[in-house]
C-alpha cells in the first residue's frame, strides 16, 4: 500500500514543468491533509474508494473538495478541516441539532459527525430522485462522492453558469427541490446559486449537511429563505417569479411541524 502522503497530489513527470502550481499545492496540501486527515485518507484507499487525490477543485473556511481518481473513474473528495473554527461558518441550528445527536462534544469529533451527516442525507436524496452527488465512502473528516464534471474540470456553480433558458431552469429546481421536500422529507436551509452545480443542463444540489426534515420547527422559514434567492435569481435571468409561487410550486404547505392535536 502507498503511503497516504503519496496518495495526496501524487508526483507526475509533467508537473515538473510548473513550480507554481507545485507550489499552491503543497500549500494547500499543508492546510488541509494533517496527520489525521492523511491516515484517514489512508484508510479510504485501503476500502478501494480512491486511489489517489488529484488537485483541487475549491477551498473554502470549513474544508475543501478535490478530485480523486480510482481505477478509470473520478471521484470528489471533501474534506473539512479538524478546528473550531470550521463551527463558525456552520448554521448554529445545525450544529445545536448535531450535538442533540451524538454525545461527542469535542471538535473533532463533531467534525466526523458532521460529514457523517453529509454522507446520510446525500444517500437519503439519492433514493428519493433528487440530483445530488452519489455518496460513496467516509471516514472521519473525509467524504468521497460522486464528481459531477467533465475532463476539463468540475461543473460551475449554477451563479456561474451560462443560462438560455430560464424558464427551463426554474421548471428543473421545482422538480428538484419538490423531490428534496415531498420524498426526501428535508428541507436544504443553505440554498443559493452558489451551493448548486449546473451539469449537461441539470441541476446538481449540494452542501447538505445542514439540512432539517421537513417536521423542524425552522424547516418552512428556511424553506422559504431558499425560494426567496431563487425567485430572485430567476427572476434577474428574465422569467419572473415570486417566492410565494415558488413556494406553492414545490409543496412547502407541506413543510412544518405537526399540528397539535385537539
Amino acid at each position: 500500500m502507498p503511503r497516504a502522503e503519496d496518495v495526496v497530489f501524487p508526483t507526475r513527470p509533467e508537473r515538473f514543468e510548473d513550480r507554481r502550481k507545485e507550489r499552491q499545492q503543497r500549500k494547500v496540501v499543508d492546510q488541509f491533509f494533517d496527520h489525521a486527515t492523511l491516515l484517514a485518507i489512508s484508510r479510504l484507499v485501503s476500502q478501494g474508494a480512491i486511489d489517489a487525490v488529484d488537485f483541487p477543485i475549491s477551498t473554502g473556511k470549513e474544508g475543501g473538495v478535490f478530485r480523486g481518481t480510482v481505477g478509470a473513474e473520478w471521484r470528489a473528495v471533501k474534506v473539512y478541516r479538524i478546528a473550531n473554527t470550521t463551527f463558525r461558518h456552520l448554521p448554529p441550528y445545525a450544529v445545536e441539532e448535531l450535538k442533540r445527536e451524538t454525545s461527542v462534544r469535542n471538535f473533532g469529533g463533531l467534525v466526523f459527525a458532521w460529514t457523517r451527516r453529509e454522507h446520510t442525507y446525500l444517500g437519503r436524496l439519492t433514493e428519493a430522485g433528487v440530483r445530488v452527488p452519489r455518496p460513496y465512502a467516509h471516514f472521519r473528516n473525509v467524504l468521497v462522492m460522486e464528481f459531477v464534471g467533465t475532463v476539463e474540470g468540475a461543473a460551475p456553480r449554477l451563479k456561474d453558469a451560462p443560462i438560455d433558458r430560464p424558464a427551463e431552469l426554474y421548471e428543473e429546481l421545482v422538480r428538484e427541490i419538490g423531490r428534496m421536500v415531498g420524498t426526501a422529507h428535508l428541507v436544504h436551509g443553505d440554498l443559493s446559486p452558489y451551493n448548486v452545480l449546473y451539469f449537461e443542463d441539470r441541476v446538481v444540489v449540494i452542501d447538505v449537511a445542514q439540512a432539517v426534515a421537513t417536521t423542524h420547527p425552522n424547516a418552512r422559514a428556511l424553506l422559504q429563505r431558499d425560494l426567496a434567492n431563487f425567485a430572485r435569481f430567476v427572476t434577474r435571468l428574465g422569467h419572473p417569479v415570486t417566492p410565494d409561487e415558488f413556494f406553492a410550486a414545490v409543496g412547502g404547505e407541506t413543510v412544518g411541524p405537526p399540528a397539535a392535536e385537539a
